[in-house]
């Protein structure tokens, strides 16, 4: 058994984690909530603006021919979206293991991939072993639609200019503070829904359908990355505050075992203390 010293430290250094992790936890909550309320609120706008632009696309075939022409993959581009920092989870491992699974797709195993990545922790890993073109992570030191527009500009000129075939995007869905849902999404061509394209029909345009479509199909793919970052964004502090929580309970758990462990030796060191007394006493008096 270990001496009291020993114990006494331990019981110290389990303590100072304790109060540590539970500021992380607090920190992380109050995070979470404006980030939850800010992808909470964008939802509705994206997923509607997404709908019309996959009806546009399928209805004004001249215009975003560029935006919707499927090619054979032989270069493929995929968007990885992790965190800057670590202490939350399984949040970064579950990214490095998706993009596994996506490599081993048939319809990629033939292509060449490469990757830009948003988030200091997944181009640490990727950058050991695979081509990463860009790492755009700086962009959570200022989370804004302009950084975000800035990189999504960018991932169309690579479609459009014919460097990449296909562009996919890897990230972690929020879907409340315990649990995000890992999603691979298709970011370019963009899937064209016939059955809306048929519906617009009945719409009248103005000033046209392809002057509207060549303004909102860019502003869509821009908001479509932005709603990936966000999304991002409020997983990472879910998962760090679920994260922090359950260390702050383990680290409670084992401090409250070190202090019935000190106890038990104290106790012991003391009865043994006593037994010494008395047997010495009982010498002399023999």
């Amino acid at each position: 058994m270990a001496n009291l010293k020993e114990i006494r430290i331990r019981i110290g250094s389990v303590s100072s984690t304790m109060q540590i992790t539970s500021a992380m936890k607090m920190v992380s909550a109050a995070k979470l909530k404006k980030a939850q309320d800010a992808i909470t609120a964008m939802r509705p706008y994206s997923n509607k603006l997404s709908e019309l632009m996959q009806g546009f696309s399928s209805a004004s075939d001249s215009t975003s021919k560029s935006f919707t022409e499927n090619r054979q993959l032989n270069k493929v581009l995929v968007v990885a979206i992790s965190s800057n920092r670590g202490l939350c989870g399984a949040f970064n491992a579950n990214i490095a293991k998706e993009i596994s699974i996506l490599k081993s797709k048939d319809k990629f195993k033939n292509s060449k991939i490469d990757f830009l990545t948003i988030g200091k922790k997944i181009n640490d890993t990727l950058s050991k072993t695979e081509t990463v073109i860009q790492n755009s992570s700086d962009v959570f030191d200022d989370l804004n639609y302009e950084n975000v527009s800035n990189i999504a500009n960018e991932l169309i000129n690579h479609f459009t200019s014919l460097n990449y075939d296909h562009i996919e995007i890897v990230y972690n869905s929020f879907k409340n503070a315990a649990t995000q849902i890992i999603k691979s999404e298709q970011f370019l061509p963009i899937p064209v829904n016939e059955d809306t394209g048929s519906e617009n029909q009945d719409y009248i345009f103005e000033p046209s359908l392809e002057s509207i479509a060549n303004t909102l199909i860019p502003k869509s793919l821009k908001i479509q990355l932005f709603k990936a970052i966000r999304d991002s964004f409020a997983s990472e502090h879910g998962a760090r505050m679920t994260a922090m929580h359950k260390a702050t309970d383990n680290a409670s758990e084992l401090r409250d075992e070190l202090k019935l462990t000190y106890n038990k030796a104290r106790q012991a060191s003391i009865t043994n203390e006593i037994l010494e007394i008395v047997g010495g006493a009982e010498a002399l008096n023999n």
